[in-house]
């Protein structure tokens, strides 16, 4: 998946492929070119794709990578076209100026960074030809170091070995990732890490190994220091923690890529570690600022050093005091970490004023910048970014919830960042959201007052410094239909008003503006980010049916090329459109996945085996969609495995935990065909799976069974604890068991915690509101759950919305935005029953008989 950053180039409310940016931001001259007679054209949001028509390429081989900076890009890919064109070369480069720019961002991916055009040579031979001549052609071309490939010579050309088209296969964790063939022509995964390796049955050509040999020569053992851990790596360079070899001196060692790490003035991380060198010296003295003490180069690389600070960021300071993240926080921990506040933002103020008196506008300043020594010393740290006062300037790389608006400059970016820390202490990251709305602030304030005992001055002060002193209120803010203090059907039509204001039915990639993920194939129709499941959110809740949006998704979905998932692909629309009364298009739809390849897919409900299962169960009235879905049940028994075979560890190198991701799904299934079927050997089925994800659980401090992720724990619907507690309890109701009752208590505490970061459905407050009340708890907790969506509430066209993940853009989808919330609301107050598919109320109960079924499993 692609950085968020990327989609947010094009437009300031909702996220969108960098494609759409428009007439004022044209894409490089080549894409105007005319394609060449007999070639193919592909235009993609971020990569135009040029082959020779019926070319047949390797499915897998040795590629080019040509990096290029800013200068040099345009040279780069005319040379390159001229030359693969009269050759018959494929090829696919960068379409504009922003998305290279953003792809070689400090934030940007490091293995992928630095790419401007990809080559595909037919074979080694072509390789060497490609190589050696485009190396005399692209002369005196600068651009970054593709760290996960090798480079070839001096110049801006790479090579890695790796597949060049798109196959499937599962990895270590189950997850189902882009494959390459082995040499048993068995599927294995396409690593692609920041380093350059190649795959073990693959030998390096002969002409490469001195490009290999040069690459290695390369170490750092005649420094000065030595590197004891890695602090961070960012595409710009890492942050190490290290000694001076004779002072034995505690070190951070800041690295600085020549090209890499762009900020938006287009600044390398060189050009910026050299500038904070000269901040640092120029603000010598301070206590508020660590000691600079050297500053070298190693190859290409430069290097500052100074002092280390034994110290935590605020921002880890933040979320270990925070209250409002531990279930029932009470007044005397809100009043006490309050005081705290108070008193941390009154010594981020004074460090501030420091910088000030030397003339020295931050222009960085976030809570990962603030770091509280353990000898009680506050220290701002990198100066990457910092300017003098008198240039009156702007910061060029500043954090999203922190970044002053385009009218403050000098001083003013620093005291804008100031009054969003003093709210941003008491609403974490919510100061994202005052870059889609100013206003939002004045709501933040009052909300804040109310859940704190803070001083209305003090809030009032910040939110003036937000919005300008001559600002007194936002209309649109006051007029908003707030979730916990309006009806809920004056709630449901703010937001009913909100989804169709944003309706693109013209375009054909999506209908509502939701997450990124919709841009990926079939997103734009699929239930967790695209069309059906908006539409299913109106349904459901009440809130209306809109025939116009049901044709584009019969339209678009009968011609989507996407895969079987029941959140991301074909499973999912069926389901919706069934639910919507379109019988016979839903049929097709699952018609259109009976010939998948099982093999490849995860076992998870979102993307996998499992929710294929559940919808083939939801047709299982078809003789050939029962045996089918079967089959499914089988497959997902046999590569359950036991209870002991997952890691006590979700995420990263291990297969994920929750509903979506993990053994929850897995489990939801085996419960629906034990409703279905009566064998209680799938109850058996289920409880492993089940004692699977809370293998993976930890209680913390304060009595909350939270996934674990070694790094952090997790409460969230998607892969975290709401969604294993809906599972659990719906194991329950079939097959009382103690010790998982007592689990399931644990878990359920996650719901009375009464602040989230996000909003939404599946990672958000959202998703644990929909668990709080499927799972019936105390209305004091449901109405907390309720009132506290008015932290990310959002206006918009009249009418109500929130933020998608990462809080950059506004969202109307299912699982990140508006309809996710929509659906969670209804849950808790819709008059009729209001569920995700298949979290509703058992099939059966003991009151009921089971339904028959065609066949055992």
């Amino acid at each position: 998946m692609e950085s968020y950053e990327l989609y947010c180039l094009a437009d300031r409310r909702f996220y969108d492929t960098p494609a759409n940016r428009g007439a004022e931001h044209p894409d490089f001259a080549l894409c105007s070119r005319p394609v060449p007679d007999g070639w193919d054209h592909v235009p993609g949001d971020l990569w135009m794709h040029y082959a020779p028509a019926g070319l047949e390429l390797p499915a897998q081989g040795w590629k080019i990578h040509v990096s290029s900076g800013l200068a040099d890009a345009e040279r780069a890919l005319t040379v390159v076209w001229d030359y693969c064109v009269p050759r018959g070369i494929a090829f696919k480069f960068l379409r504009n100026e922003p998305v290279l720019v953003m792809v070689n961002s400090k934030s940007a991916p490091r293995g992928s960074s630095g790419k401007l055009v990809t080559i595909y040579p037919t074979d080694e031979a072509q390789l060497e030809l490609v190589l050696k001549e485009l190396d005399d052609l692209l002369r005196g071309v600068q651009g970054p170091y593709i760290l996960s490939d090798l480079r070839y010579a001096e110049g801006p050309l790479f090579v890695r070995y790796g597949a060049f088209v798109s196959r499937y296969c599962l990895n270590d964790s189950g997850e189902r990732v882009l494959a390459l063939a082995d040499d048993h022509g068995r599927l294995v995964p396409d690593h692609r890490g920041p380093t350059f390796s190649m795959p073990p049955w693959a030998t390096l050509p002969s002409f490469l190994e001195s490009h290999l040999e040069a690459r290695n020569s390369v170490t750092t053992n005649e420094l000065a220091y030595t590197i004891e851990s890695v602090i961070q790596f960012s595409n710009g360079g890492g942050v190490y923690l290290g000694h001076h070899n004779e002072t034995q001196a505690r070190v951070v060692l800041k690295e600085g890529r020549p090209l890499a790490g762009l900020d938006m003035g287009g600044r390398d991380a060189v050009a910026r570690i050299g500038h904070e060198r000269d901040i640092l010296q120029r603000l010598v003295g301070l206590d508020v600022v660590p000691d600079l003490h050297d500053y070298f180069q190693l190859g290409e690389h430069h290097f500052l050093v100074q002092e280390h600070v034994d110290s935590n960021s605020l921002q880890r300071e933040l979320v270990r005091r925070y209250p409002l993240t531990h279930p029932d926080a009470t007044e005397a921990q809100r009043a006490e970490y309050a005081e705290w506040a108070t008193t941390t933002v009154a010594r981020v103020e004074a460090a501030v004023s420091q910088l000030h008196g030397r003339g020295v506008v931050f222009c960085d300043l976030h809570p990962d910048n603030v770091l509280l020594g353990v000898d009680d010393r506050l220290v701002l740290i990198d100066f990457e970014v910092a300017t003098l006062a008198e240039e009156k300037a702007r910061s060029a790389l500043a954090h999203p919830g922190y970044a002053a608006p385009g009218d403050r400059q000098g001083i003013d970016v620093d005291l804008y960042a100031l009054a969003c820390i003093t709210l941003g202490l008491y609403a974490p990251q919510a100061t994202m959201l005052l870059n889609l709305h100013p206003g939002k602030a004045f709501q933040l304030a009052e909300m804040i007052t109310e859940t704190f005992p803070v001083p209305q001055a003090t809030v009032a002060a910040a939110v003036r410094t937000i919005v300008g002193p001559d600002v007194s209120s936002d209309p649109e803010m006051t007029d908003l239909a707030l979730p916990g203090k309006a009806e809920w059907t004056e709630v449901r039509a703010a937001l009913t008003t909100a989804i169709v204001a944003s309706a693109t039915p013209d375009r054909d990639d999506r209908l509502f503006p939701g997450d990124i993920a919709q841009f990926q194939p079939g997103g734009g129709t699929s239930i967790a980010n695209g069309a059906a499941g908006v539409l299913y959110a109106l349904a459901k809740t009440g809130a209306g049916r809109f025939p116009e949006y049901d044709e584009w998704l019969r339209k678009h979905a009968l011609a989507s090329d996407t895969g079987p998932g029941l959140y991301d692909g074909l499973h999912g629309v069926a389901h919706v459109l069934d639910e919507l009364g379109y019988r016979q298009d839903a049929l097709d739809l699952v018609d259109r996945t009976l010939a998948d390849d099982y093999a490849t897919r995860e076992l998870g409900l979102h993307s996998g085996l499992a929710g294929i299962g559940l919808n083939l169960l939801h047709f299982a009235a078809e003789p050939a969609l029962q045996a089918k879905a079967i089959r499914v049940i089988e497959l997902v028994a046999d590569r359950l495995g036991d209870i002991h075979d997952v890691p006590e560890l979700s995420g990263g190198p291990h297969p994920r935990a929750g509903l979506m991701f993990g053994s929850s799904g897995p489990a939801l299934l085996f419960l629906q065909a034990f409703e279905w079927f009566g064998d209680t050997g799938l109850l058996d089925l289920a409880e492993i799976a089940l004692r699977q994800d809370l293998r993976r659980c930890l209680t913390t401090p304060d009595g909350m069974l939270q996934v674990n992720q070694g790094w952090r724990t997790l409460p969230y619907l998607e892969e975290g604890s709401a969604g294993v507690a809906l599972v659990l309890e719906r194991y329950l109701r079939h097959r009382p068991d103690e010790e998982l009752a007592a689990s399931l208590e644990g878990l359920r505490r996650v719901t009375h915690c009464s602040y989230y970061v996000q909003p939404g459905l599946f990672m958000g407050r959202a998703g644990l509101l929909l668990t709080a009340a499927q799972l019936t708890e105390p209305q004091e907790t449901l109405d907390d759950l309720v009132k506290g969506l008015g932290w990310h509430a959002m206006p918009f066209a009249g009418g109500l919305t929130f933020p998608g993940n990462q809080l950059l853009r506004l969202s109307m989808d299912l699982a990140t935005g508006s309809a996710g919330v929509l659906l969670a609301l209804g849950t808790a107050l819709h008059e009729r029953p209001v569920s995700l598919p298949f979290l509703g109320p058992p099939q059966w109960s003991e009151s009921t008989s089971l339904p028959t079924a065609s066949k055992e499993v």
